[in-house]
């Protein structure tokens, strides 16, 4: 099956069943060490994590790492531009679980994006970023312990699929043509809109099976989360982009009422039946006028639409939603893009898990990132039905490369959402705690050091910190 490598001699493959991995107590599980700093933090992340394993488990349980290559460490094996050799997607696929630090993007060849291109081979459709405050790390926010954020970025649709065409192209040029004098035309709402003749043009595809997709995963996720966490926020640019960004978020809402219509209430629903709690004897028209501040200026046509749905919601779910019941559901809501920005640092105790597309979610999530100490403390997963990567979210820092001095957080706590995903929750808080304890204690490398006040000198080394991590797991 393999060309040049070898997987380990001992060791079980994670399997799915319905999403869900099936993890054995000995899992092999492929590792990419990575391009640049990826020398330096992934000894450092495998000896955390297998140091978290032994503590927790005393040998009942154990991983069997299995290294893979890709990037330009893959070229140095298997030749030029072999960015992505079969090898490892062999690898990949048959073990389930895997995980990566960062990656360089290829200079020539024919892959624009690593990272990219394995979420797409694997339909890696849901990019998990959490987004939380360890005690002592430095920030720019004033109260970034108020952040405790997951987004959830769709992974494998919008402009990330890749599908363009660079101006003054063949294909663009009649492309254009096709829409200015065919399709545009034909669509009255365009009006005499025209796209410029000198335009690259690029396509946003963004389908309902991938929003929704993303969506049950996200409601899922909030589905474990202990109160007041319990809340989904879809994120779109719908007021403007209707029929894409608008309509993830018109399909995330017929999901949460309908596959989880039992554990999940709108926004908008709570209104309508709080408001009816507050005064029982409230009619449907002033129940409306409530939850639509304009209802006065309404036609009567839009005003009998609100209406109608203050009717629909009391009918179909008061029984099972109302009375105060509401409150126990996982509460799904909406928000702007450009509007979730500012709320996530003026008001970021209100938000818990923010479900988005692709290019919304990449924005978001560094942002978030940046509100609790950078990338350098930000871990991600690329999750799908039958397969994982966890991965670092920042870039290879090749100038730091092999000084032992680059911060290995993003790895590791990456590696405890792997350990989370695997049901290894033991294992998890111990690293979790770990690292709160080691920059509590101000024991961090040279990124942190420097923003500290006072700063810390000397800095730890990479291997240092991984060490520090692993003498607070007792505290």
């Amino acid at each position: 099956m393999y060309d040049k490598i070898t997987p380990p001699a001992t060791g079980s493959k994670i399997t799915f069943d319905r999403g869900k991995p099936i993890v054995p107590d000995d899992p092999i599980i492929p590792f990419i060490r990575g391009d640049g700093t990826g020398v330096d933090i992934w000894p450092a992340t495998e000896k955390v994590i297998d140091a978290a394993v032994e503590q927790a488990y005393g040998g009942k349980r154990q991983i069997h790492w299995f290294k893979v290559y890709a990037g330009d460490e893959a070229c140095e094996l298997y030749g030029t531009y072999q960015y992505l050799p079969q090898d490892t997607l062999t690898a990949i696929e048959e073990y389930g679980v895997a995980i990566k630090g960062p990656l360089t993007t290829p200079i020539g060849g024919g892959i624009r994006s690593l990272n990219v291109a394995l979420r797409q081979i694997f339909d890696l459709y849901a990019c998990v970023r959490p987004c939380r405050y360890y005690a002592g790390t430095p920030s720019p926010h004033k109260t970034p312990e108020k952040l405790d954020v997951i987004v959830y970025r769709e992974n494998t649709e919008d402009i990330y699929l890749g599908i363009e065409w660079k101006q003054g192209s063949e294909i663009a040029d009649k492309l254009i043509d096709y829409l200015n004098k065919e399709l545009i035309p034909a669509t009255p709402e365009h009006g005499k809109k025209q796209i410029p003749l000198d335009s690259g043009i690029g396509i946003k595809p963004i389908s309902k099976t991938g929003s929704q997709r993303l969506v049950r995963r996200a409601i899922a996720h909030a589905l474990r989360l202990p109160k007041p966490k319990n809340q989904v926020t879809l994120v779109h640019k719908g007021n403007i982009m209707k029929y894409t960004e608008g309509a993830f978020r018109d399909w995330g809402y017929e999901l949460a009422t309908s596959e989880f219509r039992n554990d999940c209430v709108t926004e908008m629903e709570s209104w309508i039946l709080s408001n009816k709690e507050k005064k029982p004897d409230l009619t449907v028209e002033e129940n409306a006028r409530m939850i639509e501040p304009g209802y006065d200026a309404l036609t009567p046509e839009k005003q009998g639409k609100v209406c109608e749905q203050v009717t629909s919601v009391l009918d179909s779910i008061w029984e099972t939603h109302g009375s105060g019941k509401w409150k126990d559901k996982i509460m799904v809501n909406d928000r702007i893009a450009d509007s979730i920005f500012q709320q996530i640092q003026t008001r970021p105790d209100e938000y818990s898990i923010l479900a988005t597309m692709n290019l919304n979610g990449d924005y978001l999530s560094d942002a978030a990132a940046a509100i609790v100490g950078g990338l350098g403390m930000g871990p991600g997963a690329n999750i799908g039905d039958t397969c994982a990567i966890f991965e670092a979210t920042h870039g290879t820092a090749p100038k730091h490369a092999g000084l032992d001095r680059i911060n290995p957080g993003s790895v590791i706590l990456s590696g405890v959402m792997m350990l989370e995903f695997m049901g290894w929750q033991e294992a998890a808080d111990l690293i979790k705690k770990g690292i709160a304890a080691a920059i509590a204690n101000r024991e961090v490398t040279y990124d942190l050091a420097r923003l500290l006040e006072p700063t810390v000198e000397p800095p730890l080394k990479c291997s240092e910190f991984a060490d520090a991590i692993i003498a607070h797991f007792g505290d």
